[in-house]
């Protein structure tokens, strides 16, 4: 006797669906980070932030390889990975900046506010990447903002400089670099990043107690970072192959 109905499900959906939970995973490690946060364990939080960062790093090779859009043209894998991305690059990150206060009170809400909100407005902007792959305008990527400012813990005045000038930057025709798809200067550009990261690293395994030259390697690095899209975007023949 047959009890229950079922199609049988090809092992290619199957595969290409689970990616979509690893992507979807992200959203239960925001959560844990959230948690993290409301409790004051801001090293805890950006643990949890950086499985997310991770995951969200691997999942698009591992779709492409799959080719999820072909196997599941109705399951959208780049509205799953917004979603993802508002709440990793965006939402936690403020709600981290609120939580700790960095900027005082009521500064620190009306700085929280202003990064949601334009944030919000960035990821309907369907112009934000340029032919070269930089983004236009400042690319939301608070993470690594806000968390820089937790490393050199920074004062009020440096954070809230930072922070608004980046809001402000969000809606100027200022490129901004994108460390893995811009070609030119590819290789000094993901150099500085690993540096970045592996200090970042090193500074949460120490709790953000951080020596001086772990913080003057992360502001260098930040700078760096932040800056070199529009550098590039001045000269545009700079580190351009003949």
């Amino acid at each position: 006797m047959k009890f229950f109905n079922y199609k049988r499900v090809p092992y290619a959906e199957m595969r290409a669906f689970s990616v979509h939970i690893l992507t979807a995973s992200g959203s239960f490690l925001a959560f844990l980070g959230v948690v993290a946060a409301a409790e004051h364990r801001f090293v805890d939080m950006f643990w949890w932030l950086g499985l997310a960062l991770l995951v969200d790093g691997i999942d698009g090779p591992i779709a492409r390889k799959v080719r999820v859009k072909e196997v599941l043209p109705n399951w959208s894998g780049d509205t799953l990975d917004n979603i993802i991305d508002y709440v990793t690059y965006v939402l936690l990150p403020a709600f981290a900046l609120y939580q700790n206060g960095m900027i005082g009170e009521p500064w620190s809400f009306v700085a929280a506010g202003a990064i949601v909100v334009s944030s919000a407005i960035y990821y309907a902007d369907m112009g934000m990447k340029t032919e070269e792959y930089f983004f236009s305008g400042f690319p939301v990527v608070w993470n690594m903002v806000v968390f820089t400012l937790f490393v050199i813990q920074a004062s009020e005045l440096t954070a809230s400089i930072v922070v608004f000038v980046s809001v402000f930057l969000t809606f100027m025709p200022i490129n901004f670099l994108h460390p893995v798809r811009v070609a030119r200067l590819r290789s000094l550009n993901l150099a500085v990043f690993l540096v970045w990261s592996l200090l970042g690293i090193y500074a949460l395994l120490l709790h953000f107690e951080t020596p001086a030259w772990v913080v003057w390697g992360m502001v260098a690095t930040g700078i760096y970072l932040y800056g070199i899209g529009a550098v590039l975007q001045a000269f545009p023949n700079l580190g351009r192959r003949s």
